[in-house]
């Protein structure tokens, strides 16, 4: 498989100055380099010239964060492999992470739409953790639906 932020340098070169599309590079950067931990306390919302605004929690978080920009812009750069960023402007915006988070919870419960098997529940009840009881049943889903797919491909 293929990690799509390893292209990101390749598209930002054949895109040249468009700032729409180098605004969404450096988002996916961003993601990268903040790290799972990061990413659910700061969300990118924009690229102004060269300051990737980040919309943060509170003012702690900003201030944790603000002292990592230089390491985080680093990161960010050497991703897409240019000085996209020079740097990074931290906002608190608490209404934006809340709407990320409400998008996210929406996008899930989209994805177990179609019902589990019994079997698949049940196995998923005997998990204690809940976000690894949510990636298994995750992981199902996808399974079953890549399954059907196939299925589907033959019949024609």
């Amino acid at each position: 498989m293929i990690d799509a932020a390893l292209l990101l340098p390749k598209i930002l070169a054949r895109v040249g100055n468009d700032r729409e599309l180098t605004s969404m590079a450096a988002k996916i950067a961003w993601k990268r380099a903040a790290g799972e931990g990061l990413r659910q306390h700061a969300l990118p919302l924009r690229l102004e010239k060269k300051t990737l605004v980040v919309a943060v929690a509170d003012a702690l978080w900003q201030k944790q964060l603000q002292s990592m920009s230089a390491e985080l812009v680093f990161r960010i750069n050497k991703l897409l492999r240019g000085e996209v960023v020079a740097s990074i402007e931290f906002r608190i915006d608490p209404a934006a992470l809340r709407a990320r988070a409400s998008a996210s919870k929406s996008r899930r419960t989209e994805k177990f739409a179609q019902p589990l098997p019994a079997n698949v529940i049940s196995s998923a009840a005997d998990i204690d953790d809940p976000d690894l009881r949510e990636k298994f049943m995750r992981a199902a889903q996808n399974c079953i639906a890549r399954r059907d797919d196939v299925q589907s491909q033959r019949q024609r």
